[in-house]
């Protein structure tokens, strides 16, 4: 990626849109002339299917699309070319009581391509499937890679090669790779197509949830997944070698479709190990300068893996004071600085810390979530002013040298899940750093905890990691049991609070 980027956005595509849709369409079929879509076209569509309009913008720029109509299964099955199917261009074919959502066109400019943003396209499209209670997605795919082939294999043959992956096509290997199957390959369909030989493969996806009764579903997003990353702290040559084993375990918690990755408290730590020469005090704020660029290249991971991504914490200077701070990098390209607000004596002593000022809740594509950092759980009223701000899932990074250590992490944190009627999620560093002054031992076992109710858990343990072991803890929590509680638990601490004798809140600094 040549540029940084600040915020990516997928909504519905709207007419003051078209000029910028037209140049990325451009762009985008270089080798199809006058393959964009005339802006009546554009407006036809939205005024007869705003819904299925989709663009995605980066930095407020549209960088791709995806269009779609409503067919009447039948009229799918039949034979058909690209311009029949969408009614010669006048979209006549459209019938909001059909079954099928019918793709008529994606793209991503070339620019942005490499980020997975045609991805977040088609998991729209299928939100928008299920939402509608149709019966599945089709389109009929190009295959540009075709024409490289064409004299030795047939189209059939080309398929079963790029699904065996033995060949690869850029609309093919994507569409397979997105859990869309073959239906049959249709010939002349798009005329010019010399790429494809104006061959195409019929695709579908099928909606499981999909219901002949006239019922939606509920779209709400209730089960929220969590991938806790138990780091092992290793040597390190160069801060590359760290993107590269911080991109390894966030490909991994999103290949299981992970929302959140949430890695340990100082888990950079090892890049400390240039600077042994320096006291403890310089070497931390040497280790500080790597700070922006982290946050940089995880927002990266962000966009392009689709998680938000909380990066545990890191030393990081403002003014000359040095605090510990994380960041929480969303996969829509944004980013927000947490600060640990209470300093630990050694981290005073040792590297001359100071606690932050601000502390808040995060608004997340699912939902409200709190972030606090190691000792900072230690202290319940923080985390009971972030329940009164709607937090659902609190995430705590941490850092521990011994076992007892972890205890006052574990088990605070367990108080604060049962108290607060939130999960909180925790994550640590194991192993040892014997090339690091003053961060030479780690002892961690990364958990989610529950509130204790008959819906969760007994124990209030909702799954724990190996302790001391290098691993990934994926975890599924349902929100939806926390509303449950909040109203009808055996016990709803939340309501039932004395705020007519004491009350808990922050103070205007």
């Amino acid at each position: 990626m040549q540029t940084e980027i600040n915020k990516v956005e997928l909504r519905n595509l709207k007419l003051d849109d078209y000029k910028e849709l037209k140049n990325s369409m451009i762009e985008s079929y270089p080798v199809m002339a006058n393959s964009y879509w005339k802006e009546s076209d554009i407006e036809n569509l939205l005024t007869i299917f705003p819904e299925g309009q989709l663009v995605i913008l980066v930095d407020g720029k549209v960088v791709g699309s995806a269009l779609s109509l409503i067919l009447p299964e039948k009229l799918v099955d039949k034979k058909h070319n690209y311009r029949q199917i969408i009614g010669n261009y006048t979209f006549s074919t459209h019938n909001p009581d059909g079954e099928i959502l019918y793709g008529i066109d994606v793209f991503i400019h070339p620019n942005y391509r490499g980020l997975r943003l045609g991805r977040r396209l088609y998991d729209v499209r299928k939100e928008l499937c299920e939402q509608l209670n149709l019966k599945a997605i089709v389109f009929a795919g190009r295959i540009p890679n075709y024409a490289k082939h064409s004299k030795k294999l047939t189209p059939k043959n080309y398929i079963e090669k790029v699904k065996h992956k033995e060949l690869h096509d850029p609309v093919l290997s994507f569409q397979l790779s997105n859990d869309f199957h073959v239906l049959r390959i249709i010939k002349n369909y798009l005329e010019g197509d010399e790429e494809s030989k104006e061959f195409a493969v019929l695709l579908e996806w099928n909606n499981v949830y999909y219901d002949e009764s006239p019922k939606l579903i509920n779209l709400e997003k209730s089960v929220i997944r969590l991938g806790l990353i138990q780091w092992q702290m290793r040597q390190l040559n160069n801060i590359e070698a760290l993107f590269e084993q911080s991109e390894f375990f966030i490909d991994v918690v999103s290949g299981y479709g992970a929302d959140f990755a949430l890695f340990p408290e100082l888990f950079i730590a090892p890049l400390m190990a240039d600077y042994n020469h320096l006291s403890e005090a310089e070497a931390i704020r040497e280790l500080a300068r790597h700070s922006d660029p982290i946050r940089k290249r995880f927002q990266e991971f962000a966009i392009s893996y689709n998680i938000n991504i909380i990066t545990g914490s890191m030393p990081y200077l403002d003014n000359g004071n040095l605090y510990n701070v994380g960041f929480l990098c969303k996969r829509d390209g944004t980013s927000e600085m947490y600060t640990k607000i209470h300093i630990t004596p050694n981290e005073v002593q040792h590297w001359g810390m100071k606690g932050g000022s601000e502390f808040k809740t995060f608004d997340t594509d699912c939902g409200k979530i709190g972030i606090l950092i190691c000792y900072d759980v230690e202290f319940p009223e923080l985390s009971r002013i972030m329940a009164n701000e709607g937090m659902n899932i609190l995430f705590v990074p941490f850092l521990t040298d011994t076992q007892n250590a972890y205890t006052r992490v574990k088990h605070c944190s367990q108080a604060r899940a049962i108290e607060n009627e939130c999960y909180v999620a925790i994550a640590g560093c194991v192993g040892n750093l014997p090339k690091v002054n003053n961060m030479d031992i780690q002892y961690a076992q990364a958990s989610v905890f529950t509130p204790s109710d008959f819906a969760f858990p007994s124990n209030g343990i909702k799954a724990e990691a190996t302790p001391n072991t290098e691993m990934t803890l994926i975890v599924d929590v349902d929100l939806n049991l926390l509303k449950q509680l909040h109203e009808h638990g055996s016990v709803r601490i939340l309501k039932d609070r004395r705020n007519d004798l004491y009350e808990i809140r922050k103070i205007n600094p």
